[in-house]
């Protein structure tokens, strides 16, 4: 099968099952919003930050690095490399993901009260951490199963994630309203606990049901050592770069409520607007881009193998036709939100404000679909830290917005932040292609 057509057939799979995924999503998040209110969905939200940052600690980097070295064995034709590329993967996030458990657990108490500003994220953020080890090991097969550029696995194992999480949460909600009036947030995160556990699971079990071999025999010590010297030196940056990302993304995170609040918000109204921008508003504006993620992640082992054979054309040649739909994707779904934003927040959540922010979140869809693509090619050429520092671009424009025009504008000067950091993104981003691909062509 030829790049073009895996490149297709591997996005419709990801796409559609990103689609089913979301629509899901989307009627939890109804369920969440009618059965916590706005408050406690802001409470849950607030939580992510943290469960974000401790994940990057453990896979971030490594998932993007598994994709891209066993792309490049299996194109060299050695495939027990790749498995032991895998293998390394899933003993280091392994041993990692259990640190990051034990020192969450540890400072919960602290990190509620100083950092997320309410006792009450103590609780969420212990459950959050039993997801890690699973987490951790899922991103190692998901990464793997992207270099080999088969998605069966990673669409089957996110759809099983989606169901088991919503499943668990109305069976738990189901229990607990027959006992308690006041039913706790606290099971959403038991939800998605279970539903990295039961994905988990399965992506081992479909690996080694593929090939008995995948997981055993595990390579010896001199060969563990020839891998660590391919996989470490290109993890590591990106891990640097996923924590120091996150660790900014974070600071925007948990810093907007308390923003709000020198705009002369309540705590409860301030929780209130956070949770319909964080758990309503955004994931609508980010639903089409399931389209734009999965051709990022067929995009990016794709590169890195047209790189290896130098063939340049071809590689502006798919970078034009990838683009340009991510592009026109984008201003229909601007058109859209800015028609029936208002429609949609009253219909799906009930939610004049959520409304609101889909028509002025709008205009970043055609920056924000596009980016994602821009920089999965910017990683399959293994510029990794041209990436780091156009984000960092990015995340300081967004911060900036959070702490200078949050108290001056309310949400609104946050909102006009996030428009200004995705257009910058998106062009440094293509200046950075463009250069790349004028020199590469000439010199070839």
């Amino acid at each position: 099968m030829s790049k073009k057509h895996t490149i297709i057939r591997g996005t419709l799979i990801l796409t559609s099952v990103g689609f089913l995924c979301r629509i899901m999503g989307f009627f939890y998040r109804i369920f969440l919003s009618h059965t916590f209110g706005e408050e406690g969905v802001g409470l849950y939200q607030l939580v992510f930050p943290v469960f974000a940052f401790a994940l990057s600690f453990t896979c971030a980097g490594l998932e993007t690095a598994i994709s891209r070295t066993v792309a490049r064995k299996v194109s060299l034709h050695k495939q027990n490399e790749a498995r032991e590329i895998l293998l390394l993967g899933i003993m280091i996030s392994s041993v990692t993901s259990f640190l990051s458990l034990l020192l969450v657990q540890k400072y919960a108490s602290p990190l509620s009260i100083y950092l997320l500003g309410d006792a009450r994220c103590e609780l969420l953020l212990v459950i959050f951490s039993y997801a890690l080890p699973f987490a951790s090991i899922h991103c190692c097969v998901m990464g793997y199963c992207y270099g080999l550029k088969q998605t069966k696995i990673p669409a089957i194992s996110q759809l099983i994630e989606q169901i088991s999480r919503i499943l668990c949460v109305f069976v738990l909600y189901y229990i607990f309203s027959k006992k308690l009036t006041n039913i706790p947030i606290a099971i959403a995160a038991i939800g998605l606990v279970f539903g990295e556990f039961i994905s988990t699971i399965y992506a081992l079990q479909a690996l080694q049901k593929q090939n008995t071999t995948i997981l055993y025999p595990f390579p010896n010590f001199l060969t563990l050592k020839l891998r660590i010297r391919e996989l470490i030196p290109l993890s590591l940056p990106l891990t640097a770069n996923r924590v120091v990302l996150n660790l900014l993304q974070s600071i925007e995170a948990v810093s907007i409520p308390g923003s709000l609040k020198l705009y002369n918000h309540s705590t409860a109204e301030a929780l209130r607007i956070y949770g319909v921008l964080t758990g309503m508003a955004l994931p609508c504006i980010l639903f089409p881009s399931a389209i734009t993620s999965s051709i990022s992640i067929m995009l990016m082992p794709t590169v890195a193998e047209i790189q290896a054979v130098c063939d340049f054309k071809k590689l502006q040649n798919l970078l034009h036709k990838v683009l340009s739909t991510c592009f026109l994707l984008g201003l229909f779904c601007c058109l859209f939100f800015l028609i029936f934003g208002k429609i949609i927040g009253r219909l799906l959540f009930d939610s004049t404000l959520a409304g609101d922010f889909l028509i002025t979140l709008s205009w970043i869809c055609p920056f924000l679909y596009v980016n994602s693509s821009l920089q999965s090619v910017i990683n399959g050429l293994g510029k990794t830290s041209s990436t780091f520092f156009i984000n960092m671009l990015g995340l300081f424009i967004r911060i900036g917005s959070v702490f200078f025009a949050i108290p001056s504008f309310g949400i609104k000067g946050y909102l006009w932040g996030l428009l200004i950091s995705q257009l910058s993104i998106c062009l440094f981003s293509g200046i950075l292609l463009w250069k790349y691909l004028y020199s590469s062509l000439n010199t070839k």
